[in-house]
């Protein structure tokens, strides 16, 4: 089963199994990087992303952060 969840303003499925924000980001292959998760406009603290898990319609932002000078 899926959870439907709109990542970055498109549709996108995630599974009902593995519906945190931790595996959302490993999923995406950003573990390890300088990354800011936002679900429904209220920041996750990085700490909280193995608990926090996706609902279905969820709106969520994954912003990379970029450096430069």
């Amino acid at each position: 089963m899926n959870v439907r969840i709109e990542l970055n303003g498109k549709p996108h499925l995630v599974d009902a199994d593995r519906r945190s924000v931790a595996h959302l980001i490993e999923l995406l292959e950003l573990g390890g990087r300088a990354v800011a998760v936002a679900v429904n406009r209220r920041v996750v603290p990085t700490p909280q992303w193995n608990d926090h898990l996706l609902e279905e319609a969820d709106q969520v932002d994954v912003v990379k952060a970029i450096g430069g000078g």
